[in-house]
This record gives structure tokens, sequence and C-alpha cells, in this order.
């Protein structure tokens, strides 16, 4: 079952894709690779998720908010791949956590995007590589930012 299918499955719509919010573009394609630009949370209004990570927010909240950067990013690849179908892996995950001093559970938070993928591509496809840091603030005090490297069909 192909990437498409397994949204449709299991009743996830894509958000519109993201515009940047600075001189830079929401993803570049280098031969079979797509660099797609950091993203933070959008929630189902329509506005950005904030707060940070050990103070205003909670490990399951965090995760949440991971998942959702996960969904936009899917829907800036779709919208410059055309299909999901045609990943042929996620290749790395950087993930940035906005997080409170001694806040030390930063894999966990970012596991809300990992384990996303690996629901939607399943484990030979979505499992990737990953790094997930601390960071003493993000852009709009959102949560986590996460930026990822896809292969492609060509």
């Amino acid at each position: 079952m192909g990437a498409e299918s397994r949204l449709i499955e299991l009743g996830v719509s894509l958000p519109a894709p993201f515009l940047p919010v600075g001189n830079y573009v929401a993803a570049v394609r280098s031969g079979n690779l797509v660099f797609l630009s950091g993203m933070g949370p959008i929630g189902l209004d329509g506005h950005l998720v904030t707060g940070r990570v050990g103070a205003a927010l909670l490990l399951n909240e965090a995760q949440d908010a991971s998942r959702l950067v996960a969904l936009g990013l899917l829907a800036n690849l779709r919208e410059e791949i055309g299909s999901l179908d045609l990943v042929v892996r996620i290749v790395k995950v950087l993930g940035m956590v906005n997080c409170a001093p001694g806040f030390v559970e930063l894999p966990a938070v970012i596991d809300g995007c990992s384990n996303f993928l690996v629901e939607i591509f399943g484990r030979e496809i979505g499992q990737h590589a990953r790094s997930a840091v601390g960071m003493a603030e993000l852009p709009y005090d959102i949560p986590v930012e996460i930026e990822m490297i896809v292969e492609v069909a060509t």
C-alpha cells in the first residue's frame, strides 16, 4: 500500500502547503533528494502551537506538536513532488526542541514525527537517521522545529 492510500485509510488529511516566513523556499530538490526547510507545528485551527517543552508543554503535548510538524512537512513534500507515493526513503530528520533547562527527553519529543512517518510509509521507507537537539529558543516560541531530507523516485 502506498503512502497516499495509507493516509486515506487512517483518515488523515494533510494541510495546505505552508509558505516560508522568510527569504527561503519550503523545499529544494537536488537530483533524487528533496531537502525540506525546518517548520513548526500548525494546529488544526491554523495557528502556531507555542510553548517551551518541560515548562508550558508536557511531553505528550510536545509529541503531538511534533506529529503536526510531520503533517506540514509531508504537505510541502507532496507540493514539491506531486505524490507521496514517489518517496523512496525518508533519509534524515533533524528535530530541534525549545526546551526548559533540565528537560532531557528530546528524542521522545521527536518520536511524534518519526512514529508518524513510519506509520505512513512503513518501516522500510519511513525509518530514518535522526538528530534531536535542545534549543534555548525557537522562532515565535514554537516548541519544536523539524527539517527533513527525502529520497524520491526520479
